[in-house]
């Protein structure tokens, strides 16, 4: 009777608001500066979310229509909605703005679960004397990667949506981020890539964490993980496995709802989890090699990024289990209670969030 209470909560939660797994990679810019003379500036995002920003902006009703909008109604909206788009992009030489031209192109097929992708390209000229370049973007809320490419080489910052750019100096060749610099970044965007930003990652660790109470299962089970995990994550990012996000992002959350299922019905680790645990694991490490592309890998120090990436994914994830047992696991965990109170109730919410997910992300 208690479960299906919290079952009950689980479902009025969601469906009052849409909870959302990732937040990093939805958004990349690169700024090309071409010989000092001229600059292009190529923005590439969810096509349908920033279109549903600037109709939220200029008052516009949301839309009605159940089916996704496809990649050419996207395009026009884009274009009509011209003068709004700017009005949250800063491109200034010499902390003046300037007025480049835009052009917008969206492509890819709308499905339940994906959206058309747009990519702006903006252009001009830069102003004579010009010494210095800032860029601002404010249609996103999450972290994206500005790169920067000038006189063959390539630099790689990531801004806050809003946050405007150090100075981008004409003059002076760009200046290559020092191996240190590039790990601590990376390191950074593997652990903000599980807290707070991975809510499915983070629901699957709690899913592994509250099966058992002893240290040395939670141990094991989280080490097939990451060993799984960091296979798939290598080898994803090298080309050697390739699988489409619409495949992957289900079975993900599949993942999630049959481990808190069997949190329910099973009150010992059993051999077969271990097994199930580094399969789910494969499959959490292509979804880790998605984000990590869309944040793109800098040519220079590619292994560096990737392996600090990952040791901030493992970061996120310890983080997750000491705080959940610091919460419940130090002092409940060997209460008579702690089962009936604790596990069962918070592995039917993970079991309906992670089914709410599945057929969110899953296109019928």
């Amino acid at each position: 009777m208690r479960c299906a209470v919290w079952c009950a909560a689980a479902v009025v939660l969601l469906s009052s608001a849409r909870l959302q797994a990732h937040e990093i990679g939805t958004t990349r810019v690169a700024v090309v500066l071409q010989q000092r003379s001229a600059y292009e500036i190529e923005i590439v995002t969810d096509a349908a979310a920033l279109v549903e920003k600037l109709e939220a902006l200029t008052g516009q009703p949301p839309q009605s229509e159940p089916l996704p909008r496809g990649a050419a109604i996207l395009q026009a909206q884009l274009q009509v909605y011209d003068e709004v788009f700017r009005r949250r992009v800063v491109v200034a030489f010499d902390e003046t703005a300037v007025q480049p031209a835009i052009d917008y192109q969206v492509s890819g097929v709308a499905t339940a679960t994906s959206s058309p992708a747009a990519t702006i390209r903006m252009r001009g000229t830069v102003p004579d004397g010009a010494r210095r370049l800032a860029w601002s973007y404010s249609w996103t809320f999450a972290t994206y990667s500005l790169t920067v490419r000038k006189d063959g080489q390539e630099t790689t910052e990531w801004l806050e949506g809003g946050q405007t750019s150090t100075p981008i100096l004409l003059e002076s060749p760009n200046r290559p981020l020092s191996r240190a610099t590039i790990a601590l970044r990376y390191l950074a965007l593997g652990f903000t890539h599980i807290v707070p930003k991975g809510l499915d990652h983070m629901l699957f660790v709690l899913g592994i964490f509250l099966l058992s109470r002893r240290f040395r299962q939670v141990l094991a089970q989280v080490s097939a993980f990451t060993i799984a995990h960091s296979i798939t994550l290598a080898l994803s990012i090298y080309g050697v496995v390739s699988v489409s996000p619409n495949i992957v992002e289900p079975l993900i959350a599949v993942s999630i709802a049959y481990v808190a299922v069997e949190n329910i019905f099973m009150c010992e680790l059993r051999p077969w989890r271990l097994a199930l645990v580094f399969g789910f694991g494969l499959l959490h490490g292509m979804g880790f090699a998605g984000a990590l592309k869309e944040l793109g890998l800098p040519r220079s120090e590619f292994v560096t990024a990737l392996v600090t990436f990952n040791f901030g994914v493992e970061a996120g994830q310890l983080a997750v289990i000491c705080a959940a047992f610091l919460l419940v696991g130090w002092y409940c965990g060997n209460r008579p209670w702690y089962r009936r109170l604790v596990v069962v109730p918070a592995s039917a919410m993970i079991a309906c969030t992670a089914v709410y997910w599945t057929l969110e992300r899953l296109s019928f």
